[in-house]
């Protein structure tokens, strides 16, 4: 990085780069310009930061780059929108080899082919350990947002996607264990897979009431939408066992549950629909919204924690 120098990288990473429809301005000037075609866009932002959000000996630079951008992209499709555009800063250290950071870019890009829309513009400052800031737009398309704040007594709650995957893959790394013994988990863990269409595929009339993504765990997010909303969330635990992980668990002495639970970086999607209708395809019931609060399992409050917490202390 020191000897090609920031604007110089800047212009490799972007080159060849194409920008999606809702980017009317991409790189190349002091701001983007991106488009709201229905008067609004949504927004969210998230940082990763290096030994508390991804490991240099655990994930490579791809992998880094396309989980900065799936874990934004899914909080716009969390919302209901489509992502239109993201804007990335950068803060790496001046010895950082430039191919790293060309297949940091190269990995970004290739979850925007899966969840849509382009890297717009950004920033790039030296730092003593690697950081990235992405901020993503999203395009409602129309459609009302779907908030956390409107689950009601009488729905039931659906996941579309993987839970416990990453914790289960972070689980397998962090105690040592040949990480090709269970590299379905591992990979999980180093690159979630957001399953953007099983949202975006919604009908607008589809009987949806609240939805998140399950970044932090799903105890926590499910438990963000039971606040949000005045409500109460049982789920069932024989709907939420995953064959996958049985092995992985047995293998560390774990209990899988635990990690579907309350393991986060997932990023499926938790949803309530009205039941007086079909649950669209890709989607899981797996509880049911009823009068109180909190979240409970089989009917019981669960001990230990409930998932991420940026702040706990060794989290």
């Amino acid at each position: 990085m020191a000897d090609i120098g920031e604007f110089a990288l800047i212009a490799r990473v972007n080159a060849g780069r194409t920008q999606a429809a809702g980017v009317l301005l991409g790189p190349g000037d002091d701001a983007a310009i991106v488009a709201a075609p229905d008067g609004r866009f949504m927004v969210t932002t998230d940082m990763l930061v290096q030994d508390r959000h991804f490991r240099l000996d655990w994930s490579g630079p791809h992998d880094i780059g396309r989980k900065a951008i799936a874990q934004n992209a899914a909080d716009v499709v969390g919302m209901g929108a489509t992502p239109s555009a993201f804007v990335v800063s950068l803060g790496c250290p001046a010895d950082t080899r430039v191919d790293f950071v060309s297949d940091l870019a190269d990995g970004m890009w290739a979850e925007i082919e899966r969840s849509g829309g382009s890297i717009a513009g950004g920033d790039m400052v030296r730092s003593p350990l690697l950081v990235i800031s992405v901020t993503a737009f999203g395009d409602p398309r129309g459609r009302s947002p779907i908030l956390r704040s409107t689950a009601r007594p009488g729905d039931v709650v659906a996941v579309a996607g993987r839970l416990g995957w990453s914790a289960a893959g972070l689980a397998v790394l962090s105690s040592g264990a040949d990480p090709t013994r269970f590299a379905d988990v591992v990979a999980a863990h180093r690159v979630p897979r957001p399953p953007y269409q099983a949202v975006l595929d919604l009908p607008t009339d589809a009987p949806i009431t609240a939805l998140t993504d399950v970044s932090d765990g799903l105890l926590a997010d499910l438990g963000h939408i039971a606040e949000s909303s005045g409500v109460a969330i049982d789920l069932d635990s024989a709907t939420l066992r995953d064959p996958v992980l049985d092995p992985v668990a047995t293998a560390l002495d774990a209990d899988p549950l635990d990690w579907i639970l309350a393991g986060g970086e997932d990023h499926a999607f938790a949803a309530t629909f009205t039941d007086t209708v079909d649950i669209p395809a890709g989607w899981v019931v797996i509880g049911r919204v009823v009068s109180g609060a909190g979240v409970t399992v089989d009917g019981a409050s669960r001990s230990g924690p409930s998932g991420w917490e940026s702040f706990a202390s060794g989290g």
